[in-house]
């Protein structure tokens, strides 16, 4: 009696076997602000009378709905149907995606153009050219070509998604008007009687008629990855904590049922959940953020421009038509035409990059927004974790043996001569039912399909890997009983033949309950010696099953017992249903204990985020002392940090006593988070570096994310099942699971992993912090170059000089050399140190800075731009006109009635002749701004780091730029075609007189890093762009 009840207390004190049952109702209604989750899940089909409830729905328990009785049946509670969301057609994202973004500037550009050539064409149709019109034509292609790229992307994903619709089950077995039949789950109404067996999808939300062993997983709505045991009987209010329901699209683990359809299609609790994430409003993502403000800054910086150099324009005397033409083109050319094409096939060039390293990106913008994400909210069971039940710890001989949990499971096996580990083992090869699926001796015992629990499964494998024939070792020892395990008795028993003539006695074996089969024991086997069970082993038993759980272990215990001849004689038939074998005083020889371990890779892909400033937050359904094991081993809880309960217990204080500014971890539960305000939360979130929720329900999943954003964070949120949804939706970026991620989770994501593993994540992020650096050296390449051709502009305009670049020579060079080499920027490695530095700050550390502005427009371009007026004045004065001779001269040179204009040495020179030379020194000038854009690629290859440092190694940059100068030597030097381009043939020498600015922008690019790599202070910030 004393001894059944310390064991009885032990049980209670084991943490890992607390019965916690302040989950948090989601379902519980309570006032809802306009775009809150809806809360509701009323049902209280589970709680009143199968009488009440079968007439409720005009059905029969045995025979199921008569066929006249399912047509009204459906007509009232609807077709169990999931509405999907629905989805624009591709008409209309193909032409969001023409027109957004970046595409908007470029069509108000366009719009500008053709204004600008119908101007012309109406005032003076005598002297019209065609350049504005040209560019409007080029400019309408680069928008669709640009529209077109992110549309496949989108497109491809989509195609892709498809692939993984097999979440909701096709047939089921129900009975109608006394028949047996196999219908289509799509006809399945409420009513209806079904039959659901181990392995099947519920095909509705069900009440439980009749079970024998049924267990379901309950993970993809709840997060709970232990199975659930369902019976008929209703044991609690609360719809989700009761056993007598089933909910659709769950799965069936164990056992057979029968029950009754309550709820069809978007009724159930799969479709409600699923219908959350669409009354959620993701916002904007990082990088559409940065792109609005881009697309104001340019629009702003236009206008500035375009309305001052009109007045410069008046007030020089051009008269209103032609500074009305001028604005056009100061405008024009203050917008990159090739940035939008550019910038879409560097994302996509980043999506593809990612999805061969089994990130699969939905839509193109969450490629960087995962590099900016501050704080990741991670689900455990399969992301964390390799969703799998292994065996961690055997204790035998009084002592815990660690097994080994990686991945692959090369570790230590134990002595086969040692006694007590063999005792161990016979019981757990014995006593089980699990079996490996026939056909596959020849696959790795780790990948080999069981079927059988979880528990049973991990056993089965560890056996296997041990002894190598599982399967031959039962079949020695033939099996002449069983009683499987159940709720009321908590173990599994078998009896077997050992075939031994010289000890005919049959052996039984049992598993199941540690404080339950220690109860049941008389003697305990240690090294090979066997002891009574007294106190002082009861103690050690305790005190090692406390151990266990601590760690957040599932445990189960073992015995066996040689049974007496004199009451079970050889051939005897034992009665399964009325066993009388329980009191003959077993042997306890072992505890077995399992976890679903830590992928291998993800202690270091956590290391990896706090190095890079990034906050690993779990975020979980299962029990808070198996979340806090799993995060202490991965690290998102650190050796040496406590959590405030913890340092209560170590000082031997109360937790009020403890002042929470010491408290570096906490772990939270569901009903603890039930009772916190926002207030409360964001500063638990906030002074709390290591944090772990459990028992988590799917409104908290979204409330946590949150009050994460409401403190500024960038929020990555993993999840793969339907009640994660709404989380993923909310998140700045959603990333569901490839593998086991339901539907529902893949629809909402931006992001899916194809492996489901957390270090992937981790891999993302370096990619998409290596994108938005990539993208500000993208936009300080192409913006150089544009800026330089508008400071052309602007100087036609204040000094009257002949147009040093024409409109198509523009285009050509932002549309045509630039793009190579700015693509190539997309495949730029990181800068050694872009994971030690902290995450982006959004509100601080934009896209477009002030010091990117001041670099594109002080520095780089003004060389740019030098370089051009300095090759071009070269061109003139080999022609023999003098620069200053060209001074406010613009009015003359492109007079058609001025053919004797003399130049610097008295030559004359007709309107044709001069034109021909405008165009010959603007082809000089494009060769200019060609090379220094070669020499700015290279300068943009890092931010802070020497070219000398990182090198040249970057190949297809090295390809770019030697395709941009074949591209401009093929525009200037093939017949007719340059001739049509407005390029004249300019001789080899003059490709040399670029170099000397070449050079000065690579030594003053390198001093300007050297600087910022080696000083503090002001002068450094404001040089690094």
């Amino acid at each position: 009696m004393g001894k059944s009840k310390r064991n009885g207390s032990s049980a209670k004190d084991n943490p890992a076997f607390e019965n916690d049952l302040q989950m948090v109702e989601i379902h519980k209604p309570k006032a809802q602000e306009k775009g809150a989750i809806p809360q509701g899940f009323e049902c209280d089909d589970h709680r009143i009378p199968l009488e009440t409830l079968l007439k409720r729905y005009g059905t029969h328990e045995t025979k199921g709905l008569k066929e006249d009785q399912v047509p009204v049946n459906r007509a009232i509670y609807g077709r169990n149907v999931l509405t999907p969301p629905k989805k624009p057609s591709l008409i209309i994202v193909l032409i969001k995606e023409i027109w957004g973004g970046l595409n908007l500037l470029l069509w108000a550009c366009a719009i500008l153009c053709i204004v600008s050539y119908l101007f012309q064409y109406v005032i003076s149709p005598g002297n019209i050219t065609p350049d504005n019109l040209i560019l409007f034509v080029s400019i309408v292609i680069v928008v669709h070509v640009s529209g077109g790229c992110s549309f496949y992307q989108d497109f491809k994903s989509d195609r892709i998604m498809e692939s993984f619709k097999d979440m909701v089950p096709r047939q089921s077995v129900v009975i109608r008007n006394g028949k047996r039949l196999d219908l289509e789950v799509a006809d399945i109404v409420v009513g209806d009687i079904v039959e659901v067996k181990y392995g099947d999808l519920i095909p509705a939300d069900i009440r439980i008629l009749e079970s024998h062993d049924f267990k379901v997983d309950n993970s993809s709505l709840t997060g709970e990855s232990e199975p659930q045991k369902r019976s008929a009987e209703c044991t609690d209010d609360n719809p989700m904590e009761t056993r007598n329901l089933a909910f659709f699209s769950t799965n069936a683990l164990e056992g057979v049922a029968t029950g009754m359809v309550i709820r069809v299609g978007s009724n159930t609790l799969m479709g409600q959940l699923a219908s959350l994430a669409s009354n959620v409003d993701g916002g904007n993502s990082p990088l559409g953020i940065e792109l609005n403000k881009f697309i104001k800054i340019m629009t702003f910086r236009s206008i500035i421009f375009g309305l001052s150099f009109f007045g410069v324009a008046m007030f020089l005397g051009y008269g209103l038509q032609n500074s009305v033409y001028f604005v056009i083109g100061i405008v024009v050319a203050n917008v990159p035409e090739g940035l939008a094409l550019t910038f879409t096939m560097t994302l996509s060039v980043a999506a593809t990059k990612m999805a061969k390293k089994s990130c699969l990106v939905k839509h193109l913008h969450a490629v960087e927004a995962l590099g900016s994400t501050s704080v990741i909210c991670s689900d455990k069971t399969g992301t964390l974790t390799q969703n799998k039940m292994s065996v961690a710890h055997l204790w035998f001989n009084n002592e815990i043996a660690e097994a080994d949990t990686s991945e692959f499971q090369t570790g230590q096996t134990f002595s086969f001569k040692d006694a007590g580990f063999m005792a161990l083992a016979n019981v757990a090869m014995l006593c089980s039912r699990a079996n490996f699926k026939p056909g596959q001796e020849n696959v790795p015992v780790l990948k080999r399909i069981v079927e059988g629990d979880a528990s049973e499964t991990a056993i089965l494998k560890c056996m296997e890997l041990q002894f190598g024939n599982v399967v031959k070792y039962r079949q020695k020892y033939p099996k002449l009983c069983e009683i499987p395990f159940n709720s009321t008795n908590k173990f599994q028993v078998s009896i077997h033949d050992m075939r031994n003539p010289g000890d005919p006695r049959y052996l039984l074996v049992m598993k199941g309950a540690p404080e339950r089969i220690i109860n049941l024991c008389t003697k305990i086997l240690i090294n090979d010696k066997e002891y009574d069970l007294d106190d002082q082993w009861l103690q050690e038993f305790n005190k090692t099953y406390h151990t266990l759980g601590t760690y957040g272990e599932r445990v189960l215990g073992f015995c066996d017992c040689k049974l007496p001849l004199d009451r079970y004689p050889v051939g005897v038939e034992f009665q399964e249903d009325d066993p009388d074998f329980l009191d003959v005083g077993f042997r306890f020889v072992g505890l077995i204990s399992m976890i679903d371990p830590p992928r291998a890779a993800v202690p270091d892909a956590v290391a990896k985020c706090r190095a890079a400033g990034i906050k690993v937050v779990m975020v979980t359904g299962d029990h808070p002392v198996t979340a806090t094991a799993i995060a202490r081993a991965v690290g998102i809880i650190t050796p040496g940090n406590e959590t405030i309960e913890e340092m209560a217990i170590n000082k031997g204080i109360s937790v009020k006593d403890i002042n929470p500014a010491d408290v570096k971890a906490a772990v939270v539960s569901g009903a603890e988070l039930k009772l916190l305000s926002p207030d409360e939360l964001r500063n638990v979130l906030r002074h709390h570096e290591e944090i772990v929720f459990a028992r988590t329900s799917p409104e908290q999943k979204y409330i946590i994310v949150d009050a994460f954003q409401d403190l500024g964070f960038i929020v990555a949120s993993t999840g793969d099942g339907v009640n994660d949804s709404p989380a993923l939706k909310k998140a700045d970026i959603g990333i569901a699971m490839g593998i086991t991620g339901s539907e529902v989770s893949k629809e909402t994501a931006d992001m899916i992993l194809m492996d489901d593993n957390f270090a992937t994540i981790v891999t993302g992020v370096e990619e998409g912090r290596l994108i938005f650096d990539n993208l500000k050296k993208l936009l300080a390449y192409q913006l150089a170059d544009n800026i330089a051709e508008m400071y052309s502009v602007m100087f036609f305009i204040i000094l009257g000089v002949p147009l040093q670049m024409g409109t198509i020579a523009m285009l050509l060079s932002v549309c045509g050399t630039d793009v190579f080499p700015a693509l190539s920027l997309s495949y730029e490695t990181a800068e050694a140190d872009i994971m030690k530095l902290k995450p982006r700050n959004p509100r601080e550390d934009k896209m477009v800075t002030p010091q990117l502005l001041s670099y594109c427009y002080g520095q780089n371009s003004f060389m740019e731009v030098f370089s051009g007026y300095f090759v071009s004045c070269v061109c003139y004065m080999c022609n023999g006109w003098m620069p200053w001779a060209l001074l406010w001269n613009q009015s003359a040179w492109n007079s058609k009635a001025i053919n004797d204009m003399k130049d610097s040495y008295g030559q004359e020179w007709t309107y044709y002749a001069r034109q021909e030379l405008t165009f010959t020194c603007q082809t000089a000038f494009f060769i200019s701004i060609v090379l220094t854009q070669i020499a700015n690629v290279y300068c943009c290859k890092t931010r802070r780091m020497s070219l000398y440092q990182k090198g040249i190694g970057n190949m297809r940059m090295n390809i770019g730029v030697s395709i941009a100068i074949l591209l401009a030597c093929f525009l200037i030097y093939t017949p007719y075609l340059n001739f049509y381009v407005n390029f004249r043939y300019v001789r080899p020498e003059m490709w040399l007189a670029p170099l000397p600015f070449m050079l000065y922008m690579h030594f003053y690019d390198e001093i300007r890093k050297l600087i910022i790599r080696s000083s503090t202070g002001w002068l450094p910030t404001e040089m690094n762009f």
